[in-house]
């Protein structure tokens, strides 16, 4: 765990695997979910964005849960497996990407990629409505804030031809800037925007 900057002080050190497992076996169980994540143990909290039900995830609890966020990997589980599935989500976007903490701060990011790739129903507009958040974080050079930013970059501009025009016009506008956190995030970003791959696979699924 340390060689991937988890901490380890509250784990057991069960493989990831064996929590996918127990949690299929649970099911979903709201109760449940806040029980194991009061206990603060990285398994459990974990297993609890797995058996979380998201119609009863309040944004009072998302709020919570965040200010608890202890590193990059609980961070991403919980918005991957469970905030994205809210209705509260893009909300919480807004709101998260003013926080000061690192890897609070990250969640937004984090559920924005999440949203990216999970959200089937929404149109291009509440992500373009993002992309500012992107840029205004982008100058942020911690490590965690950082990665979380481009991985936000990357997925909006993978949802649509519209959307990757713009994604790749503001990755353009941060590599050129002078400060090195955001030229980084630009640099990253286009490198996967830019990839032919990409492009096939927004112009077949417009066909």
């Amino acid at each position: 765990m340390a060689r991937f900057a988890i901490p380890s002080d509250r784990a057991f050190g069960i493989a990831m695997g064996a929590m996918h497992k127990l949690a299929k076996e649970i099911g979903r169980d709201h109760a449940l979910a806040e029980a194991l994540w009061r206990t603060g143990w990285y398994e459990a909290r974990t297993v609890a964005a797995f058996v979380d039900e998201p119609s009863r995830v309040t944004p009072a609890q998302m709020d919570r849960w965040c200010r608890d966020f202890d590193s990059w990997a609980i961070c991403d589980t919980v918005c991957f497996k469970l905030f994205d599935r809210t209705p509260h989500a893009f909300r919480k976007v807004k709101q998260w990407a003013r926080l000061e903490g690192e890897f609070q701060k990250r969640a937004a990011f984090a559920l924005l990629a999440s949203l990216a790739g999970h959200d089937r129903k929404s149109k291009d507009a509440p992500f373009a409505r993002c992309l500012p958040l992107v840029e205004h974080a982008a100058a942020d050079d911690r490590n965690f804030v950082k990665k979380g930013v481009s991985w936000a970059l990357r997925g909006v501009g993978h949802r649509s031809l519209a959307l990757h025009k713009a994604s790749v016009a503001l990755a353009k506008r941060l590599k050129a800037s002078e400060k090195p956190a955001t030229r980084w995030v630009g640099k990253d970003a286009l490198r996967d925007l830019l990839r032919p791959l990409v492009l096939r696979r927004l112009k077949s699924r417009r066909a």
